[in-house]
């Protein structure tokens, strides 16, 4: 799955900015409550883990598809940013996911990458991993605007 080397290395200041996200100083955002986690950011791409925790299950002892799909629209954020300022908006217009497999107290690690960019709208792709197990894919758009 590993998809990182199609893609080319960040400048230092991008990487700097984008690799302490979802550890925000100043508040606790959605993401960070699952604990999401980046492992490799480049230019239009990025990989993160989401580690699993029993809270993450539903009822039925396979993790939650809401946290699934958190992780699927939380990856390609850092991907799409990664060619814009510190102060643009990102906001999903459409996420269409697939789930292919169920997950059972393991972690699951996806990758995110854009497929196009737009003048105001970006479209990813986005994979995500359980012990060699493809377990979801989705395609995703994404609106960005510079703050008003």
């Amino acid at each position: 799955m590993v998809r990182a080397d199609r893609f080319e290395p960040l400048p230092d200041d991008v990487l700097d900015r984008w690799s302490t996200f979802g550890r925000w100083p100043d508040r606790q955002y959605f993401p960070g409550l699952l604990g999401l986690e980046i492992e490799e950011l480049k230019a239009d791409y990025c990989r993160m883990r989401l580690p699993f925790r029993p809270e993450h299950e539903q009822p039925a002892g396979v993790v939650h598809g809401g946290a699934l799909a958190t992780l699927m629209d939380t990856v390609v954020v850092p991907a799409i940013g990664s060619a814009y300022g510190p102060e643009t908006q990102y906001m999903t217009l459409t996420m269409n996911l697939s789930y292919i497999g169920a997950v059972r107290e393991a972690d699951v690690v996806a990758e995110g990458w854009v497929t196009r960019r737009g003048r105001s709208t970006v479209f990813c792709r986005a994979e995500a991993m359980c012990e060699d197990r493809l377990v979801m894919e989705g395609s995703l758009i994404y609106a960005v605007r510079e703050p008003r």
